[in-house]
């Protein structure tokens, strides 16, 4: 049996075997939806074809052909069982989604001890002994001297079960558009939030940013939410009960109206990110008697996902690209597999490509299952050809390109309480596109308690208003309907800084 026909036999075992997993868009409040919808939003886990593990810094290293090892044989790729999540860390800004990341990279080994003394060392000549820990996850040096992170900071660690790739996005509200990038690639959210007296309050109120990622992420496609309670260690906090319980009363509501089947799709912890307490083993009676459930990495390990077809055809969203010995994509793979010699489409240009490399992590690997996040070499096409926000798609099943399409909105707060009615600018974002667009015509006002179309003719809406709308975009974009294919079929509008809108494509 030659290494194809064994890939294949063993997604179909594995399917079989995930048939009793949950669907996580349960709870959602979405006209548009079908049936097709679970077909394309199934993710089976391909036996990945890795080398053993090696420490990784924060930064995404380019890979050289000289470097890289073999690809791996047929034997190291049936062992490799691991599934695949990745994992986006937001919140509001200095709750302590990079200093908890930093220290998850420690305890689970990626990181050395005499890189944290580097770090520690560098962070209390600047008088910001507490950031140390942010520093492994920040990209570069500005974000250490502002504190701030800027752009999605990328690192990866395992488990028993699983290999994780932490996304860390900003909370500045100024980085809402980076953030938006991170979450689009991400399975499951870590939402951070600080116990501190004062700085809960100053997120959650109306203009904190825990409110608008909460509202973000669900959009996005980011289904299951592991909320952590971070720096119960501190003075005002010191581990009480009371505060943590005030803290899961807020939220929860809010998590509800969000779309979040709390029940199901919701766990709360409490953590402290900059001494590691509840991160990686359970927390100690001594410190905090009231607490019995799991550590953030068991929380982690028993999420269970939606399953992706990697049978479907084939669709990579393009995040970044760069020159490498020819021209490399990064992406995430949100369905089909990938194998190297693969010829492919660059949409909406329609090039066509041949795949010569493919690497997850630091490693060059002969197939890839949905779910990953890869760099593959192409041949076929330029660096300067291709922009962010293209897909790369199967050549039998191409992605669609459009400049118009029909959608269903959900009108968040419309800024300065203007009306939204036909010729409203704003900016779209949708999987990794970034593009101006304006509303061509209102077509029905969504009844608030039936979420049915209303048959009146609507000329405008206010805030808090559903409607079914034509959208016109400046350039062409690759989009699918949400009903086929939910990842690359949900978006948001923002204007002048604010999400005024969330939506999903109802038509092509």
């Amino acid at each position: 049996m030659d290494i194809e026909e064994e890939i294949r036999s063993l997604q179909l075992d594995s399917a079989e075997e995930n048939n009793g997993i949950v669907n996580l868009e349960d709870g959602k409040p979405e006209v548009g939806k079908s049936d097709k919808k679970d077909e394309g939003d199934k993710i089976d886990e391909v036996p990945k074809q890795e080398v053993q593990p090696q420490p990784v810094q924060a930064e995404e290293p380019k890979a050289k052909d000289k470097e890289i090892p073999a690809v791996q044989d047929e034997k190291d790729d049936l062992q490799m069982k691991k599934r695949h999540v990745n994992v986006v860390f937001i919140g509001h800004v200095d709750a302590g989604k990079s200093t908890t990341g930093g220290q998850i990279l420690f305890l689970s080994g990626q990181v050395d001890e005499r890189t944290i003394q580097k770090y520690e060392k560098e962070a209390k000549d600047k008088s910001r002994e507490s950031w140390y820990m942010a520093y492994i996850m920040d990209t570069n040096e500005e974000e250490r001297v502002k504190g701030k992170t800027v752009e999605v900071g990328r690192a990866h660690f395992e488990t028993e079960k699983t290999r994780f790739t932490i996304l860390d996005a900003p909370g500045h509200k100024s980085y809402v558009p980076n953030m938006i990038s991170g979450a689009s690639q991400a399975d499951i959210g870590v939402l951070v939030i600080s116990a501190r007296k004062g700085e809960f309050e100053t997120g959650y109120e109306k203009g904190g940013q825990t409110r608008e990622h909460v509202q973000l992420a669900k959009t996005l496609g980011v289904a299951k939410l592991l909320v952590v309670v971070n720096k119960m260690d501190e003075p005002t906090v010191q581990w009480s009960k009371e505060r943590y319980d005030e803290i899961e009363s807020k939220m929860l509501p809010f998590l509800k109206q969000s779309g979040y089947n709390v029940k199901k799709d919701v766990i709360f912890l409490p953590i402290s990110g900059l001494n590691g307490a509840n991160l990686q083993t359970r927390m100690d009676k001594s410190i905090c008697p009231w607490w019995g459930g799991p550590c953030l990495f068991e929380a982690l390990d028993s999420v269970e996902l939606p399953t992706r077809d990697p049978k479907a055809a084939f669709r990579m969203p393009i995040m970044d690209k760069f020159k490498d010995m020819g021209t490399v994509v990064m992406g995430k793979v949100e369905s089909g597999t990938v194998r190297e010699g693969d010829s492919l489409l660059v949409m909406p240009n329609k090039h066509h490509v041949k795949v010569v490399a493919i690497f997850i992590d630091e490693d060059r690997v002969k197939c890839a299952g949905p779910g990953e996040n890869l760099r593959i070499r192409l041949s076929g096409v330029e660096e300067e050809d291709i922009l962010s926000g293209f897909v790369l798609s199967s050549v039998e099943s191409p992605i669609p390109a459009v400049t118009e399409f029909v959608a269903q909105l959900q009108i968040l707060e419309l800024v300065d309480n203007a009306i939204f009615t036909a010729g409203y600018k704003a900016i779209l974002h949708i999987h990794s596109v970034v593009e101006e667009c304006e509303i061509v015509e209102l077509l029905h006002q969504i009844d608030p308690r039936t979420r049915k179309p209303i048959k009146k003719k609507v000329l405008f809406v206010k805030s808090g208003a559903g409607v079914v709308c034509r959208v016109q975009v400046s350039n062409t974009i690759c989009i699918e309907t949400f009903s086929s294919f939910p990842q690359l079929g949900r978006f948001t509008l923002r204007t002048e800084g604010k999400t005024i809108a969330v939506g999903i494509v109802t038509g092509l």
